[in-house]
């Protein structure tokens, strides 16, 4: 008997997936799989439960289904991390923006994603290392990133997307400039910026498209915004961020790609990972665990590799 462990969380999104797990269960049992099911009960609660199951000698299960939202993934991908046995993970979204799910090709209906599940293939995605953490498909500080945890939830289940915007509208007079050392690849850049991401996604926030990367491929794209001198350059930097892979604006924005980066200030600098708080931090470590997870996924963009026991 083929075995799955699927954990949820209830609270994600609007909370709909309560209504459809008894569907997910059916359609999992019926294409042959026996499913155990743990709704999360606390913060960390996915991330400890991943550990465990994948800390097993012999671990039971094929893999681990995870339905949430970036946040959930996030702590379900820490966990597997963390563990000597790294079961493939897949993954049903019930977040409000599902950035990394749209990145995989996962639909946002909850059936299609139970059949992507089960017809999609397994393919290796690169995990990546903050300090002593772990991300899925972000890591970045400044300008507007506090949005995405700092937006109630309330908000984001009535608005959705628009939740994120109205609540950006608030940070722009905030706007903090920050000093940083910036070291990859043998170059170090000392400047003033005001946003840096480092990325593995097609989307961030719903709503900023990158089409110049690749989910296995070893590499992150950095985008670091300097700090404009008066408000046109401000609105021609977030022009620029918001068409970053149509239209570079070389002058303000420093973007390129790299395995291992380093990001030093001489102040605390507030971090979201995977769109929740990452903590306050001086000094960055980042690198890129190349096809450190493997993910059952539709997307045809990545080599196939073969599901094991």
């Amino acid at each position: 008997m083929k075995r799955i462990y699927f954990i949820y969380n209830p609270r994600s999104g609007k909370g709909t997936i309560v209504s459809k797990v008894t569907y997910i269960i059916n359609a999992l049992t019926e294409a042959g799989y026996e499913v155990t099911v743990r709704p999360t009960q606390k913060p960390l609660d996915a991330m400890e439960t991943a550990a465990r199951i994948c800390g097993e000698k012999f671990p039971e299960y094929q893999f681990i289904l995870c339905s949430g939202g970036d946040g959930t993934l996030n702590e379900v991908i820490s966990g597997v991390m963390e563990s000597e046995h790294k079961l493939p993970v897949a993954y049903i979204p019930s977040g409000t923006t599902n950035d990394f799910a749209h990145s995989l090709n996962i639909p946002d209906d909850t059936e299609e994603a139970v059949q992507s599940v089960l017809s999609g293939r397994c393919v290796p995605v690169d995990i990546g290392s903050f300090n002593d953490k772990y991300f899925t498909y972000i890591a970045a500080f400044g300008a507007f990133t506090e949005v995405s945890y700092e937006t109630p939830q309330q908000y984001k289940n009535i608005f959705g997307h628009a939740a994120y915007i109205l609540e950006g509208m608030k940070h722009i007079k905030n706007i903090h400039s920050y000093n940083l050392t910036v070291t990859y690849d043998g170059t170090t850049v000392t400047d003033n910026f005001i946003f840096g991401m480092i990325s593995n996604t097609a989307y961030v926030g719903g709503l900023l498209s990158m089409n110049n990367f690749s989910l296995d491929d070893g590499m992150y794209e950095v985008t670091l915004i300097k700090t404009p001198g008066n408000p046109i350059e401000l609105q021609r930097v977030f022009s620029s961020l918001l068409n970053i892979s149509q239209d570079i604006d070389t002058e303000h924005v420093l973007y390129f790609k790299t395995s291992d980066i380093r990001i030093e200030c001489n102040s605390e600098i507030m971090w979201t990972i995977d769109g929740e708080y990452g903590g306050d931090q001086r000094t960055v470590h980042i690198h890129n665990n190349q096809k450190a997870i493997n993910f059952l996924t539709k997307t045809e963009s990545i080599p196939e590799i073969e599901l094991t026991r």
